[in-house]
């Protein structure tokens, strides 16, 4: 029993620190936005994890080389989702949105994982799934809108939510993908050829930034920060993530996510000097809520 205990103490600690990790990415995509353009910034997070991760992947990766040629389609489609698009959408919507609200959207995937999984997999949308869907979705336009109702017949959004919305779509895609992952390939090597393939197409585009508009530099902070998402938020965060959810399971983990905002909102005021609204506030607590209500198993207790 206590060692039970203590392996449920420790993954839960897996879990918020890797939350935690993840929080200072939204941080550097504001943070860097003015700095860095988004395809810029991806490229250096993935290249920095590509490159720390292959000395430990490269002999299983060969190992597994038919594997990974038969799987290519799926490692392919993964990667784009995963690393290429998701990533430039985040930090392409820190150039206009703050720190705060991308981590409070960032929290909306669930609510896109149930939707995606009802179309793929048809899984069941109880009536609790329902009325987290619409709770969740009233979070979501209290934050985009700012909590100026005038904003929805204007339609003039702020573009960095949207985008950061778009992202939390991605995402939810990505982890259907993960699903159906081909379970015979060794995690790493998945992760580290996922890594690769989504850096390819971001090179060319960086490329392409820096030809029309150069805003490289290599700062004390930029390379800090680069090496923070890509060594911690990429990496790190993932091993901590993963050894959670073998240990607590992944309903008591996405919930110990949920304190992403919270992270990101210390984060942001001491650093960014961000102050919070009283949408963000109220938008944080209908979302979480919604997706409580559309996760739980305990208000949804069977599948289709």
């Amino acid at each position: 029993m206590h060692i039970v205990t203590s392996n449920k103490t420790l993954g839960s600690i897996c879990a918020l620190l890797a939350t935690l990790v993840w929080s200072g990415n939204f941080i550097i995509a504001r943070g860097l936005g003015d700095v860095l353009p988004p395809l810029t910034l991806a490229t250096l997070r993935w290249a920095t994890a590509s490159i720390v991760l292959l000395p430990f992947t490269a002999h299983i990766m060969w190992r597994e080389r038919a594997l990974l040629r038969t799987h290519w389609k799926h490692l392919f489609i993964s990667a784009m989702f995963g690393v290429t698009i998701f990533n430039s959408f985040i930090y392409k919507a820190g150039h206009t949105t703050e720190a705060l609200n991308l981590s409070l959207i960032a929290t909306t995937t669930p609510v896109f994982v149930v939707i995606l999984s009802r179309i793929y997999f048809g899984e069941a949308i109880t009536r609790f799934r329902a009325m987290g869907l619409l709770v969740s979705i009233s979070g979501i336009v209290l934050l985009v809108t700012r909590g100026q109702l005038q904003v929805l017949q204007d339609l003039s959004f702020h573009e960095g939510d949207l985008w950061m919305l778009g992202a939390g779509f991605l995402w939810a895609v990505y982890s259907i993908l993960l699903q159906k992952k081909p379970k015979t390939i060794n995690p790493y090597a998945y992760l580290e050829t996922t890594f690769i393939i989504g850096l390819i197409p971001l090179i060319f585009g960086a490329f392409i930034e820096q030809s029309i508009s150069p805003q490289f530099s290599c700062t004390p902070t930029i390379i800090g920060s680069v090496l923070y998402i890509g060594i911690g938020a990429s990496l790190i965060a993932y091993v901590l993530w993963t050894k959670a959810m073998a240990t607590i399971g992944p309903t008591t983990a996405s919930f110990i996510y949920y304190t992403l905002p919270a992270f990101c909102a210390v984060e942001a005021y001491f650093i960014l000097n961000e102050s919070t609204s009283w949408a963000q506030g109220v938008g944080f607590l209908l979302i979480v809520s919604g997706i409580l209500l559309a996760t739980h198993p305990r208000f949804n207790p069977q599948k289709l």
